[in-house]
C-alpha cells in the first residue's frame, strides 16, 4: 500500500515559509517583553508630604432653645364650664393676674347650703347652751337628775360639734368658689393654652403653662456621640442663630441620664449667664464647646486608600525611593481631610496625589523632588 503524505511535508518551500513566519514571531515577542520591561521600571509620578503631627483644637457647634427654668402646668381645682378667657399664649403675667372663670353657680349654690348650715347650727347651740344652764342650775339644788343635767351637757357638745362642721363645710365651699377663678402663681408668660369658652374641663386638667421670669436655660437634644470626646470645659459660647452678635456665656448645668426613646438623644441644658434681652422665651441659640487640644495628623482625602478591609495610605522610601502601602487607624473624618489616629510616625512621607495607580515596590518620582 502506498502511504499518502501530507502535501505540506512534501514540499519544500512550505518548510521554509514556517521557519521564516517563527522568527518573525520570535521577534515580535521579545519586542513585547522589552516594552514591558521598560513599563515596569518607569517610575510614577507622585506628590508627597511628610507627617508632622500637631496639636488641633477643635469645637462643636449645636442649635438649641431658650427655654424658662421654672415652669409650670396651671389648672383648675375643680370641674366647671369656662366662661371668660383672659388671657392668651404670649401674655406677660404678675402673679395673681386672673387667666381664666368657671360658671360658679354650682359652688355658689354650695355656698349658700354652707351657710344655712352654720345658721342651723348656731340656733341650736342656743338652744343647747340654754338648756344646759338650766339644768345646771336645777342641779345645784337637787331640783333635777343627774341623768338629766348628763343628757343636757352632751346635747351642748353635740351642738357645738354640729356647729364647728357647718363653719368647716362653709369654708370649704368658698374655697371651691374662690377655685373658679384660675390665677397666676408667679411672673411669667403665657407658653401654651388649651382651652375656649364653654368648654367643660375637669378638675386638675392643665389648660395653661406659665414660664417663670427669672432664670433662663439654653436646652440642646444632643447625640450620644458627642460625649465620646473629650470637651475642655463645661462653658459653652451662646449666640442667636437670627443674630450672632448677640451673644451669653452659659454653663452646662444638667445633663439627662437617659436618652429619648424616639429622638435617641440626651437633652441638655445650659444655664445662661445674664441673658441679653433679645433671648427671649423660644429663641434658636447655638452652642459652641471647645474640645482639649489632641496631637492628631491630618491628610487630605487623596491620599487615603485601602489594605484589603482597612484603610491605609502609601508610604515612600526616602531610600529606595519605593513605595509601600501602611495600614492606619482613622480618627475622624471632615470636609476635604482626614484624621489619622495611629499608623504614622512623624516625618514618614506619604502620597497625596497619584496613588490610585501605584503598586507595592513601584519606584516613584516625587513632583518637584523631594521636599
Amino acid at each position: 500500500m502506498t502511504s499518502r503524505l501530507p502535501s505540506l511535508v512534501r514540499t519544500p518551500n512550505v518548510g521554509k515559509a514556517f521557519a521564516a513566519a517563527s522568527v518573525l514571531v520570535s521577534i515580535a515577542l521579545t519586542g513585547c517583553n522589552d516594552h514591558a520591561a521598560q513599563t515596569a521600571t518607569r517610575a510614577a509620578l507622585v506628590r508627597t508630604t511628610i507627617v508632622q503631627p500637631r496639636d488641633r483644637e477643635s469645637s462643636r457647634t449645636l442649635t438649641g432653645e431658650v427655654q424658662a427654668r421654672f415652669r409650670a402646668d396651671l389648672s383648675f381645682r375643680v370641674s366647671g364650664r369656662v366662661v371668660a378667657r383672659i388671657v392668651d399664649v404670649g401674655a406677660h403675667v404678675n402673679k395673681g393676674d386672673v387667666l381664666a372663670r368657671l360658671d360658679p353657680a354650682e359652688q355658689q349654690a354650695d355656698v349658700d347650703a354652707a351657710t344655712a348650715a352654720v345658721a342651723s347650727a348656731e340656733a341650736q347651740l342656743r338652744v343647747a347652751k340654754a338648756t344646759f344652764e338650766r339644768q345646771k342650775a336645777l342641779i345645784s339644788s337637787g331640783f333635777t337628775t343627774r341623768t338629766v343635767y348628763d343628757q343636757a351637757q352632751e346635747g351642748l357638745r353635740t351642738a357645738e360639734g354640729v356647729l364647728e362642721a357647718a363653719r368647716a363645710q362653709l369654708g370649704t365651699s368658698r374655697d371651691a368658689l374662690g377655685y373658679t377663678v384660675l390665677r397666676a402663681e408667679a411672673d411669667g408668660v403665657v407658653t401654651a393654652r388649651n382651652l375656649e369658652v364653654g368648654q367643660v374641663v375637669p378638675a386638675a386638667q392643665p389648660v395653661f403653662s406659665l414660664a417663670q421670669d427669672g432664670a433662663r436655660d439654653a436646652v440642646f437634644e444632643v447625640y450620644e456621640s458627642v460625649f465620646l470626646g473629650q470637651i475642655d470645659s463645661r462653658r459653652v459660647t451662646l449666640a442667636l442663630v437670627s443674630d450672632p452678635s448677640v451673644a451669653a456665656a452659659g454653663e452646662v448645668r444638667e445633663i439627662s441620664p437617659a436618652i429619648d426613646a424616639k429622638s435617641s438623644t440626651i437633652r441638655v441644658k445650659v444655664s445662661i449667664a445674664n441673658p441679653p434681652a433679645a433671648m427671649t422665651l423660644g429663641s434658636a441659640v447655638s452652642g459652641t464647646v471647645k474640645a482639649k487640644a489632641q496631637n492628631e495628623i491630618t491628610l487630605p482625602w487623596s491620599a487615603l486608600m485601602a489594605a484589603g478591609s482597612r484603610p491605609a495610605v502609601w508610604i515612600v522610601d526616602p531610600k529606595t525611593q519605593t513605595a509601600s502601602l501602611k495600614p492606619v487607624t482613622v480618627g475622624a473624618y471632615e470636609a476635604g481631610q482626614v484624621l489619622i489616629k495611629a499608623g504614622l510616625e512623624a516625618g514618614e512621607r506619604v502620597v497625596v496625589d497619584g496613588g490610585k495607580l501605584l503598586s507595592v515596590g513601584q519606584s516613584v518620582t516625587e513632583e518637584g523632588g523631594q521636599s
